[in-house]
């Protein structure tokens, strides 16, 4: 009788470790960073995969820590460690952002530990690489699995698959991206502050000015840094008897809207943002425009940026 249950067991064991040593197909993908793409990393449960930066981890986010694991130590600042914590398939992104301002996007994907799962790919490894050039682009040689940003709605086909419906970024989103791929920008050093800065293009859309700029910490401490602020200064008329002299006038325009990397800067870190506004038609010979920026800790000592009334460059559409 008992060899007859034992003859069943003897079969089954050695299917069950032919099918636990099915092999993966494991990736090592190396990717030149570029802001305006998402990487696709594939994941399977019980497999840990590594991204590595090319310079210090500052920050890592991780939109679902229910279904993965990230993890980022500063024994190692330029690895992140990422893997399913579910065995069912699940999809997430991660934003990991470096000490130098750059940052990628990566969308994850696990198919799950299902039966089809051994055919999906494995990406044991991403290695992201700074661009050697001034302005970082893809090189269509490079083996990587990045796409273009993705927006609008999602919908699941029948065979399963993710349709997606692509959506161009808007022109503010595009200036954006162009101030933070500028490797060595041309900083501007200020007497008794803690930062730099460095401005890029001034553009004009119809009646709006766009404005793009950076900000570095040139200090040893953390600086945090305020939403950006356009300032319109001049003198106030006054009759010519009087002695007091004139008074300094100054309103602050209307922002339409902005972008800003971040509001923390650690020592050496920068900041990347464009600010658009409403520039008046026409103003006074003694007024003046200015971008203000200025930290959180002393906003009454503002950094005041002169700016051209006419922008020289201009965008007849948004």
């Amino acid at each position: 009788m008992k060899l007859r249950w034992l003859i069943p067991i003897a079969v089954l064991f050695p299917m069950r470790l032919y099918a636990s040593d099915a092999a993966v197909g494991a990736r090592v993908t190396i990717i030149t960073i570029n802001p305006g793409e998402v990487t696709l990393l594939h994941l399977r449960p019980e497999f840990e995969s590594t991204i590595r930066m090319p310079d210090e981890i500052t920050s890592v986010i991780l939109g679902s820590p229910g279904t993965f694991k990230a993890e980022h130590s500063e024994a190692e600042p330029n690895f992140v460690y990422i893997k399913p914590i579910t065995r069912e398939p699940a999809q997430s992104n991660l934003l990991i952002a470096t000490r130098s301002g750059q940052h990628v996007t990566l969308e994850l994907i696990s198919e799950g530990a299902g039966t089809n799962a051994g055919d999906a790919p494995v990406d044991f490894l991403i290695e992201y690489r700074a661009s050697r050039s001034f302005l970082i682009s893809s090189d269509p040689a490079t083996p990587v699995i990045s796409k273009p940003i993705e927006t609008g709605r999602r919908s699941a086909s029948a065979g399963g698959q993710i349709d997606s419906v692509s959506t161009p970024l808007s022109a503010l989103d595009e200036e954006f991206v162009q101030q933070k791929l500028i490797n060595a920008p041309k900083w501007t050093k200020w007497d008794k502050q803690e930062i730099e800065t460095s401005i890029g293009d001034v553009r004009q859309w119809n009646n709006e000015t766009v404005v793009s700029y950076s900000v570095c910490n040139d200090s040893a401490q953390p600086v945090e840094i305020v939403p950006p602020q356009i300032q319109m200064t001049g003198h106030k008329a006054t009759k010519k008897r009087k002695k007091e002299g004139r008074g300094i006038i100054a309103n602050q325009l209307e922002i339409r809207d902005y972008r800003l990397s971040t509001t923390r800067l650690e020592p050496g870190a920068r900041a990347d943002g464009v600010v658009v506004f409403d520039r008046p038609n026409f103003k006074q010979s003694t007024e003046k425009l200015f971008l203000q920026l200025a930290q959180a800790n002393q906003v009454d000592r503002p950094v005041l940026i002169r700016l051209p009334f006419t922008p020289p460059l201009s965008t007849g559409h948004q």
